[in-house]
């Protein structure tokens, strides 16, 4: 019987890493549903962006106030959390403080651990008052009707009741009090159980200890349904975001094949090429997430849902109906829909006659942008909806000939006029002569 804290605790340590393992297995397969994409090139300087954009949160401080809030919690929780590995040995073999024989440093860094504990309260109580008091626009836009507004907040809380754990778990432990070493903050706590016996006391502290770890494991596992992803996606996101200039499109092989082929004076357009009869025709653009590149999927899953993006977006400041960050959010949403219908039915997606364009995601939406890449340069983790939207405008126009009337007419101009404009090239020049 002596042993069986420490059975419970590897039993209860075992269910909650398995299904993490579980739901990360399942994560890794919905954005491998995307097409293959390299994104391997120039390793130096996709570490320099993991390195300052993910870790060193350079963006995030672009907005100092919830940039500074930010990286508070962002440390405190990471830091703060490194004492979850003195626990699990503490839980697994009976011991007690493990890594106290570390004398003063054991100190400083608990003492530290505290300081951080009462500024990640102060900055969620912060981030809850602009949320759900001053409401900040961004905040109540209607795209986070629902779940994605009480997701957040759910996050909030779940940070309040993890610190405050914390606090009163150092509070109440004797052994630790007595040795008057880091208890920076729980000292002062430590007064209000004065009155409770030591028994009680010892109670008090053994919920606090078990509450805390568990706690721990349901935030972990809680991640893969919340926007809170990016804690651990942020730092691939960051390392395979797209290293060239903004706005640079990308060109289709199979037209680019056929451009040559019309530009090469030597190439004979009727010699036969080679077909691969089981071969599918690829399709020009996306109208669904299976169409679009892995990395993209990645970008949709470690959205943040902050808003940066579309409060920065000029078409959404106008009234249009477009938002950067719904794009990502659709995606996501459509991205786990496709999922849930490979794990319905054995490991293959069965067509369910839907697709992220129409049924997410409207052409309304798509041709609003006006692809100034503004969303793109305030996200603080890189995403990119821009290419989300531009590969399904190309879906659009090169599968379905479903372009605005304004656009199909310039392209009429072009194609006979050699310019945007309903003149014809002779009559290019006669502003000269106004």
């Amino acid at each position: 019987m002596i042993y069986i804290d420490n059975i419970l605790f590897a039993i209860i340590l075992t269910i909650g890493v398995g299904f993490f393992v579980k739901n990360v297995k399942k994560l890794i397969r919905n954005i491998k549903l995307g097409q293959d994409v390299n994104r391997t090139d120039n390793s130096s300087e996709r570490l320099k962006n993991m390195a300052m954009i993910a870790l060193g949160q350079s963006k995030m401080v672009k907005r100092p106030v919830s940039g500074i809030l930010h990286i508070i919690v962002y440390v405190g929780f990471v830091i703060i959390n490194l004492e979850v590995l003195e626990i699990i040995i503490d839980g697994l073999f009976g011991t007690h403080r493990v890594f106290s024989f570390l004398g003063s440093l054991y100190g400083i860094l608990i003492g530290s651990f505290e300081i951080l504990a009462v500024l990640v309260l102060v900055a969620v109580f912060v981030f809850w008052t602009r949320r759900n008091i001053i409401k900040l626009k961004r905040f109540t836009s209607s795209d986070l009707n629902g779940k994605p507004k009480k997701d957040a907040d759910i996050i909030l809380y779940f940070e309040v009741v993890l610190m405050s754990l914390f606090l009163i778990m150092n509070a109440t432990d004797i052994y630790f009090q007595q040795a008057n070493s880091g208890n920076i903050i729980s000292q002062y706590i430590s007064p209000l159980f004065s009155s409770l016996s030591l028994f009680e006391i010892q109670v008090v502290e053994r919920t606090a200890w078990w509450l805390h770890i568990v706690g721990i494991l349901v935030f972990l596992n809680y991640l893969y349904y919340s926007k809170h992803l990016h804690i651990l996606l942020a730092f691939p996101n960051t390392y395979f975001a797209d290293l060239n200039v903004k706005g640079k499109f990308d060109n289709l092989e199979s037209v680019t094949k056929e451009v040559k082929l019309m530009m090469d004076p030597n190439a004979d357009p009727f010699a036969a090429q080679p077909v691969d009869e089981n071969a599918v025709p690829s399709k020009f653009g996306a109208s669904d997430v299976q169409d679009l590149n892995w990395v993209q999927l990645l970008n949709a899953y470690t959205c943040t849902e902050c808003g940066r993006c579309t409060s920065s977006c000029p078409a959404n400041q106008t009234g249009k109906k477009l938002s950067p960050r719904k794009i990502m959010m659709d995606t996501r949403d459509r991205m786990e829909e496709v999922g849930k219908n490979i794990d319905a039915n054995n490991g293959v997606f069965v067509p369910d006659n839907k697709s992220l364009l129409n049924d997410y995601i409207t052409p309304e939406e798509l041709w609003a942008c006006t692809s100034c890449n503004a969303c793109v340069e305030e996200c603080p983790v890189n995403i990119s909806p821009l290419s989300i939207i531009t590969d399904m405008r190309r879906y659009l126009v090169m599968e379905q000939s479903a372009a605005p009337q304004s656009l199909n007419a310039m392209m009429t101009n072009i194609e006979n006029n050699g310019a945007p404009w309903q003149y014809n090239q002779m009559d290019r020049l006669n502003w000269k002569d106004e």
